[in-house]
């Protein structure tokens, strides 16, 4: 009986028994032990699966919203590379505006067109530097009117001389000017002559001796304030306009002459920095190009910044006729 299993079963029939034995016993304990594990084992499967696939979600869903933010970033990139782009566009046009505003002054100075090597910066430069040499050209050359400019009674060149009644060749230029009006000097210079000239007809007469072969002659004076040898800055007062000496009325002859030669004193009268240029191609008797390179490394430490009173008149007015 040991070793017999059985199994009783009830039906309408009656009762059966069923006898099975042992190794069928172990066998069934096996199956029930192997499908237990199985179950187990599924268990543990579908529960590491689902553990699985929640990290894999979180994962999935912190490169989605990493992928978002690049997308966000790339965005602003996008719209700052637009408004950088807008931006460089906008400083390359004001560079060219720039680069063309700098050759029209290097060609207003006489500057020679740069290489393409040359930056922007070293041009920048060389202008500056240039500007300094075109203050100090201003300063050492005769330049603007001696007095207040009311225009001009006898030009530069033939004429019929106004007490003599002959023709002659009027070496400089009678302004305008009243009585006691002030003269001031157009340039640096050193008093070469200052009095009384009677052999020239000039009556009281300055000469002013300036650099690089330039004087300037002050005729018809009424009063002279300075003395001979004395040096004087542009902007002086040298003396007062009369009508002295071969005169038909008050006014100024000025004259202007390079290296003895007479030159016309209206571009001289006309030059300032606003029209630096001008003069080169009105006044051709002067070597200008040898003149800019000799006082090119010259350099003014202190340039007569304001005109006198007169002369700042002429310049608000800007009446040259």
């Amino acid at each position: 009986m040991d070793n017999q299993f059985t199994i009783t079963i009830h039906d309408d029939n009656g009762v059966k028994q069923i006898n099975l034995h042992s190794f069928v016993k172990k066998a069934l304990l096996y199956a029930f032990v192997f499908v237990g594990v199985l179950v187990l084992i599924a268990v543990g499967t579908i529960l590491y699966l689902n553990a699985s696939i929640d990290t894999m979600e979180e994962k999935r869903q912190g490169i989605e919203n990493a992928y978002n933010k690049l997308q966000e970033k790339n965005k602003i990139l996008h719209e700052n590379m637009c408004l950088t782009q807008k931006s460089y566009e906008k400083k390359k046009k004001e560079l060219a505006e720039l680069s063309d505003s700098l050759s029209q002054i290097e060609t207003l100075i006489g500057l020679n067109q740069p290489n393409e090597d040359t930056s922007l910066q070293e041009r920048v430069n060389l202008t500056k530097m240039t500007s300094e040499h075109m203050a100090t050209m201003l300063q050492l050359i005769p330049s603007g009117s001696p007095i207040e400019y009311k225009g001009i009674t006898s030009k530069f060149g033939n004429r019929i001389h106004p007490t003599l009644h002959k023709r002659e060749f009027h070496h400089g230029t009678d302004m305008k000017a009243k009585m006691r009006t002030p003269v001031y000097a157009p340039a640096d210079g050193i008093v070469e002559y200052a009095g009384y000239h009677k052999r020239s007809g000039f009556g009281r007469l300055v000469i002013l001796q300036h650099s690089y072969g330039f004087r300037t002659y002050y005729g018809h004076l009424n009063k002279v304030v300075v003395k001979s040898k004395q040096f004087v800055r542009k902007g002086d007062l040298i003396a007062y306009t009369g009508n002295s000496g071969m005169s038909n009325g008050p006014h100024l002859h000025y004259e202007i002459r390079f290296i003895h030669i007479a030159v016309n004193p209206y571009w001289f009268i006309k030059w300032n920095i606003e029209n630096y240029h001008h003069i080169f191609e009105k006044e051709k008797k002067i070597p200008w190009q040898s003149l800019i390179t000799a006082t090119a490394n010259l350099k003014v430490l202190r340039a007569t910044q304001t005109l006198p009173l007169s002369q700042q008149e002429q310049k608000s007015k800007g009446n040259f006729h």
